[in-house]
């Protein structure tokens, strides 16, 4: 009766200890949220000229892989609808990834991840895109020192840059993973969770610097 009387006591006396530590954490989490979408917000309300809103865009995403890039569009279906429908709900023109495949050959496309500028402006000349906003899918492998596991970080850049080859933005979004070997499952989470605050970015970006010279 003892045993079970101190354990009772145990369990009653740590029940206000933990509430406190999950509300303590909540109100982080919300707090962080909360900044978050403020930081969205003001990226989102910089003036935009409505002739930068009706140029159009090309989107394009690529793997790095140990035998270069992978650029096969339709193996980044997910990817590209996670930034691309982001895009136009900000009221930027695009195109779409069948509209790519048409017009665009994959060596055109390797181009604009190989650094060759000048294949990659004629790419663009021939679809009409004013700008290109390139994404890529890195992976980093390894052994984590303290949990002695594999850990898998995936990244995912992306590069906005004019026809001309000028670039007007540029933004990273990452993660570690200590579990599978799905990177492009992990790439899209990752977009998935960041992806607004990416595109807001990339939007402010563009609509400050694209009338540049």
């Amino acid at each position: 009766m003892r045993l079970l009387a101190a354990v009772l006591f145990l369990v009653l006396t740590a029940q206000p200890a933990l509430a406190f530590k999950f509300s303590e954490e909540d109100a982080k989490a919300d707090a962080e949220e909360s900044a978050r979408a403020q930081r969205i917000g003001q990226l989102v309300s910089v003036s935009c000229k409505k002739q930068l809103k009706d140029k159009k865009i090309m989107l394009v995403i690529a793997e790095r892989t140990s035998n270069g890039y992978n650029t096969t569009q339709s193996r980044y279906g997910a990817h590209f609808q996670a930034i691309n429908h982001r895009l136009r709900a900000l009221g930027l023109k695009t195109y779409t990834q069948e509209e790519i495949r048409k017009q665009i050959a994959q060596a055109e496309i390797e181009a604009h991840f190989r650094n060759d500028p000048d294949a990659a402006i004629n790419a663009s000349k021939k679809l009409g895109a004013n700008y290109v906003l390139r994404g890529l899918i890195t992976t980093q492998t390894g052994i984590n020192p303290v949990l002695k596991i594999n850990e898998v970080a995936v990244a995912m850049g992306f590069t906005l840059v004019a026809a001309s080859g000028r670039t007007l933005s540029s933004v990273a979004a990452r993660a570690d993973s200590y579990a599978g070997t799905d990177t492009l499952g992990m790439a899209l989470t990752l977009v998935n969770e960041q992806a607004d605050e990416a595109v807001a970015q990339l939007y402010n970006d563009y609509c400050r610097n694209a009338g540049t010279k």
